[in-house]
């Protein structure tokens, strides 16, 4: 995207972190229509000044978004700067004639740029390369979580087996992974500023009491579509297909592949094979329809349940 004529807000040499969520949050959020009007300004004439609006208007939706990925030991400041460019890049791509709100469509290229940043800059890139691994190094610590194993240090064995089958990943695979993130979680207590002093706290800045409704619109909008694109998806899998994928995948808690071979009466193996080639085919399915509407960019892909 062209230089706007005004640049951007950006977080001051000193790290001042609340000083610039101050500064973002008095840009106005637009209207559907006021969106609209300056999203066609942009794509047809090219109007700086209206893509400007575009990109400050959602930069405390990447400020948000930004917020969820600190505990990977990286500092907030690069995350905001790497998600706007992101946001930068999801108002260039795109189109309102398609019906969607630029959040919904935005909050994709987003964490797109956040997690391609964190992945080169962790020391595990390099094993951070297949679809499993990604998967497991950013749903692991929110796993822990719901196991209540965050600050437990090394997991127990029956955690481990929990995360492998859920994330369908080996447990050596958990083990390593678990080991190089420990250590990174951020208290939500660490001030905002480096000094410390009447700046606040991380948490004040996630208990926000005003109603957020940029984003609430955005996650309403982006579960709809998921869910949507997924069941139509679905049809196009034969109904063992569906069983077990609707089991393993969608279930909570998930069948085991035990249970899955004594329904079908076939080994646990054949199960695997086929949630694994029925997982594929859905995940083609979702990605070209949600290409076809332009609903997000084709690097992210991520519609999916893990």
């Amino acid at each position: 995207m062209a230089a706007s004529k005004t640049s951007l807000p950006a977080i001051s040499p000193d790290g001042n972190l609340s000083r610039y969520l101050e500064q973002i949050r008095s840009f106005p959020m637009l209207e559907q229509q006021q969106e609209y009007m300056l999203a066609k300004s942009w794509k047809e004439r090219g109007d700086v000044d209206a893509a400007h609006q575009l990109v400050t208007s959602h930069l405390r939706l990447v400020a948000k978004i930004a917020m969820g990925y600190r505990g990977y030991g990286l500092p907030v400041a690069d995350l905001i700067s790497e998600g706007n460019l992101g946001m930068m890049h999801a108002v260039k791509k795109f189109e309102p004639e398609k019906g969607f709100r630029l959040a919904t469509y935005a909050m994709w290229w987003i964490k797109a740029a956040i997690q391609e940043y964190i992945l080169r800059s962790w020391s595990l890139v390099k094993i951070g390369t297949t679809a499993g691994q990604k998967k497991l190094f950013f749903n692991l610590r929110r796993i822990k979580g719901q196991i209540q194993a965050i600050d437990d240090g090394d997991l127990k064995p029956e955690q481990v087996t929990q995360i492998a089958t859920q994330l369908d990943v080996s447990e050596a695979e958990v083990i390593s992974m678990n080991q190089r993130m420990a250590g990174n979680d951020r208290s939500l207590n660490v001030p905002l500023s480096r000094d410390g002093e009447g700046s606040g706290e991380w948490q004040d800045w996630l208990e926000d009491d005003s109603e957020d409704q940029e984003t609430t619109f955005a996650e309403h909008e982006e579960f709809s579509a998921r869910k949507r694109l997924m069941l139509e998806a679905m049809q196009g899998l034969n109904e063992r297909e569906q069983r077990i994928l609707q089991a393993r995948r969608l279930a909570e808690p998930p069948l085991t592949l035990e249970d899955l071979a004594s329904e079908f009466g076939v080994s646990r193996e054949r199960i695997r094979q086929i949630e694994v080639r029925a997982f594929e085919k859905l995940q083609k399915a979702v990605r070209d329809k949600a290409e076809e509407m332009k609903l997000l960019p084709s690097e992210e892909g991520a519609l999916l349940p893990a």
